[in-house]
């Protein structure tokens, strides 16, 4: 017998990155938002990898703070260290990374939580959704709770029908000995749900009073301040090193006489792995011409001993992990306190999600994270970010919000899910993104803050210090382009400090920042500022100068592109009426049901041929209903 506990605008499931963000988008639009989850004492948790960030992912950070998310600014409050990556390569490819205090990050989410405006969060194991007329009504919890409301996002990571694997030994679990889901996946699938089983594992962690660091090289983080949120001022100086070390021929001679052990190639491991994230087996058998694979040793806080042994990520028998582990540098008297392991759940095929990631068969459900099939605490946040943002649009009427390719990597990551489906565990990567020039660490605030202003989730205090960075910039670009620097003893001294060829005449500023070798603070020394620019403003002003041809024509490309999105599809469209188009393809758009002949073009197994057809298609039909009136 259910009772009413309750009536709310959005009911999230799940309190990992996904659902933090998701509740947090979601109150901040307005809806009257209930966050349920199993343990409140596990709120963002990190079951694996104690950082965030790096190529792509780091970038997705930033995206999610110009949206008025929080990953960013917790971060930036609990690291222990922080770097930024690829300095020496382009700026399309530079990221933040952030070595996290596990347990003090989960405590700062949590208070963003209890103290966010219309947001509840109570503890709470859901069994079954609500719904009538494939239309979701609500949720159940196993204690009888009925709570009610039009939608409902969920966020449950990999605890729906957990299985920890370590060798021969296999129990149902979540991370980190947590209680799984059973029944809310048995449940899903009832309702029609396409599951697919994946799997992720994770190394051991040591005790640091056991590790020979003396055998290790020192990675320290970076002096210079920096952050992921655009709204961080004050910055943490006292950083805590990891550690480098290598596995050798040793190490890998144990893990082959004992592959038959791992869980991996037993076969009591079913699920599909991430590619780019594989256990050490698999690397060993995968790359067997390489003598060793970099270890990091990476501190999960500052009041905790524990330190996270990544590179060395194993389902093997426990027994066998710590033979393996005492052969590495550093490692030999290093004290296992938890074992590394394998871990198999249910994730939704995402093909059957819209763009707005609501389910297509059951309106106002949404999914987010890795339920979706994606691998890792930033695709998960930027997921779950833009589910909340559309729950709170649906539930209030509200204006949704579907970010395109161009606008940024969380656009990339839903398109290439929701459209093209994923068959391992999904992970972020610059490679993804065909206009990735445009979508920089530097300048996310520049491509989402005004978005995210006008659905309501970026201030308008905050606003106004944009539109003010954006003025300056313009400001100082305007000025060097009218500044005309002549080939005198001063700016000739300048030139040669940068390495580059004399001046042979009067150029402009903006032309002479444009020659590779020469960067803002050399032009500044001929053509100084009279207003004290801050370091981000003058970032943008060499960068969009510097490579202003290159920009232009991702912006050519970037319209292109967007003229096809334009092209919508009716939804009454009967594909089985275009004579012409391939059988996949016509299964496959069945399937996918793209918005825009754009979406229609990137469903895998959809050629150039069939969007020729489809657009013919979709033409006639216009003509034959003008003519028709």
């Amino acid at each position: 017998m259910t009772y009413d506990a309750g009536h709310y605008d959005v009911i999230v499931i799940g309190a990992g990155h996904a659902g933090v963000e998701a509740a947090i988008a979601s109150a901040k639009r307005g809806a009257k938002t209930l966050m349920l989850t199993l343990n409140l004492d596990m709120v963002a948790f990190m079951p694996c990898n104690p950082s965030i960030g790096g190529p792509a992912k780091g970038i997705v950070v930033r995206e999610i703070d110009a949206l008025g998310g929080a990953m960013g600014k917790v971060i930036d409050k609990t690291h222990i260290q922080m770097r930024l990556l690829n300095t020496r390569k382009g700026p399309a490819v530079r990221a933040l990374r952030a070595q996290a205090d596990k347990p003090l990050y989960i405590k700062e989410m949590k208070q963003i939580l209890e103290n966010q405006e219309n947001l509840t969060l109570r503890q709470g194991m859901v069994e079954k959704l609500m719904v009538e007329d494939n239309q979701i009504k609500g949720v159940i919890t196993e204690t009888k709770a009925a709570y009610y409301a039009p939608t409902v996002i969920v966020t449950t990571g990999t605890f729906m029908r957990g299985k920890v694997i370590i060798g021969d030994l296999a129990y149902e679990s979540g991370p980190n000995n947590q209680r799984t889901s059973v029944t809310l996946s048995e449940h899903l699938e009832e309702l029609g749900i396409e599951m697919v089983r994946f799997k992720t594992g994770t190394p051991m962690r040591v005790n640091s009073h056991t590790i020979d660091y003396s055998k290790t090289e020192i990675q320290p983080g970076e002096e210079e301040p920096r952050s992921f949120s655009y709204e961080t001022t004050e910055f943490i100086t006292d950083q805590i090193p990891c550690w480098l070390t290598y596995t050798n021929e040793e190490t890998h001679r144990i893990i082959n006489e004992n592959l038959g052990l791992s869980a991996m190639y037993s076969g009591m491991i079913k699920g599909t792995g991430p590619r780019y994230c594989p256990s050490i087996e698999d690397k060993v058998v995968r790359f067997n011409d390489k003598p060793r694979h970099q270890i990091f040793l990476e501190p999960e806080g500052r009041d905790t001993e524990e330190v996270y042994v990544q590179g060395l990520s194993t389902s093997l028998p426990e027994y066998v992990q710590n033979e393996m582990m005492k052969t590495v540098p550093g490692l030999e008297n290093a004290e296992i306190m938890r074992a590394g392991y394998a871990i198999e759940y249910d994730s939704v095929v995402p093909t059957q999600l819209w763009p707005t990631l609501e389910t297509k068969q059951i309106s106002g459900l949404f999914t987010a994270g890795q339920i979706n099939g994606t691998s890792g605490y930033e695709e998960a946040a930027g997921q779950g970010l833009m589910a909340g943002i559309n729950a709170a649009a649906k539930a209030l009427n509200l204006e949704t919000l579907i970010l395109d390719r161009s606008q940024g990597y969380i656009g990339v990551m839903i398109d290439d899910l929701v459209t093209k489906g994923t068959g391992e565990p999904y992970r972020l990567l610059t490679s993804r993104a065909e206009f990735r020039l445009m979508l920089r660490h530097d300048n996310a605030d520049l491509r989402l803050t005004e978005i995210g202003h006008q659905i309501g989730t970026i201030s308008d205090e905050r606003y106004e210090r944009f539109l003010e960075k954006k003025r300056r910039i313009e400001e100082e670009k305007n000025r060097l382009e009218k500044t005309i620097l002549k080939a005198e003893e001063d700016v000739q001294a300048v030139v040669k400090e940068s390495g580059g060829s004399p001046l042979k005449e009067a150029v402009r500023a903006t032309d002479l920042l444009r020659r590779p070798e020469m960067n803002y603070d050399l032009i500044a020394k001929v053509a100084p500022s009279d207003a004290h620019l801050p370091a981000d403003v003058t970032e943008q002003v060499e960068i969009q100068v510097k490579y202003y041809g290159y920009i232009k024509k991702a912006l050519e490309q970037i319209e292109r592109m967007r003229k096809m999105e334009t092209k919508t599809i009716p939804e009454d469209i009967d594909y089985d009426d275009i004579h012409g188009l391939a059988t996949e393809a016509r299964d496959r758009l069945k399937a996918v049901c793209p918005l825009s002949v754009g979406q229609a073009s990137r469903v895998s197994g959809v050629n150039p041929s069939d969007v020729s057809i489809l657009l013919v298609y979709i033409e006639q039909g216009k003509i034959a209903r003008v003519s028709g009136e």
